[in-house]
């Protein structure tokens, strides 16, 4: 497939015109116009780039890439490098931001919830990237806790009474700890996210809704670990991911 075919498609099913975000979603960096092989993984790292290179990938994928709102945009140091790597090599960089987190199928919200077997009900938030819901079956605060992590192999920082029963719940994934106030009001008893900051633990205690932190890259592993394989599946490119593990 043509990469501005993929593009195409990718920007279309993921509703990319819709958002207003903080780094252009789509093509990056442009490499070799066909593609065969794909690579996905949560950030743009260089040890990504350099792990996708062995398996011959013409385009890599991506949750977290280049060109943040507000970042230096002089091409030094590690972006010189990173972006030397992709060209180099004429791998195409793809980035999906926001369009990625909201998406009802394939986004990261969907498809923490199909793991964590979370029941959505509706969404709040800006752009509605917020997402809340029921626990398929009610249980207390330390048992969803274990449960957390088993599912991603990582333990959460859990704020809140550990004998507390937990019905509803509001989760978004990544650095959305800002949302608690938002996820407050939808009247929940536990609010689910990525990362954690010193002001949302007061609010959690004060609030008591419980505030569960399980990590910004453990949450959002699986929205594009779901595009890869849907786009393997539609259009038959082989297809890895590479997870590159990050404690946040």
């Amino acid at each position: 497939m043509h990469r501005n075919e993929l593009e195409q498609y990718v920007n279309q099913l993921l509703e990319i015109p819709r958002f207003k975000d903080y780094c252009p979603n789509g093509l990056q960096v442009e490499g070799r116009a066909n593609i065969h092989t794909i690579v996905t993984g949560v950030t743009a790292s260089r040890a990504l780039l350099e792990a996708a290179v062995p398996h011959r990938a013409d385009a890599i994928l991506v949750h977290h890439g280049y060109f943040w709102r507000g970042e230096n945009a002089c091409i030094t140091g590690m972006k010189a490098r990173r972006l030397e790597l992709l060209l180099t090599n004429k791998i195409n960089l793809f980035a999906y931001h926001l369009p990625l987190d909201y998406h009802t199928e394939l986004g990261n919200n969907a498809q923490l919830a199909k793991r964590l077997e979370f029941i959505e009900t509706g969404r709040f938030g800006e752009q509605d990237i917020v997402v809340h819901g029921k626990l398929a079956e009610p249980m207390l605060l330390r048992a969803l806790g274990e449960k957390i992590s088993r599912v991603l192999k990582r333990k959460p920082l859990v704020i809140g009474n550990p004998e507390q029963n937990i019905q509803r719940i509001a989760w978004c994934t990544g650095a959305a700890q800002g949302y608690i106030d938002a996820a407050i009001a939808q009247n929940v008893d536990a609010y689910l996210t990525g990362e954690i900051s010193e002001q949302t633990v007061h609010a959690a205690r004060e609030s008591g809704v419980a505030l569960i932190a399980a990590g910004h890259h453990a949450t959002e592993r699986y929205g594009i670990q779901a595009l890869g394989e849907h786009l393997s599946t539609k259009f038959g490119f082989e297809h890895r991911f590479i997870d590159i593990d990050n404690p946040v």
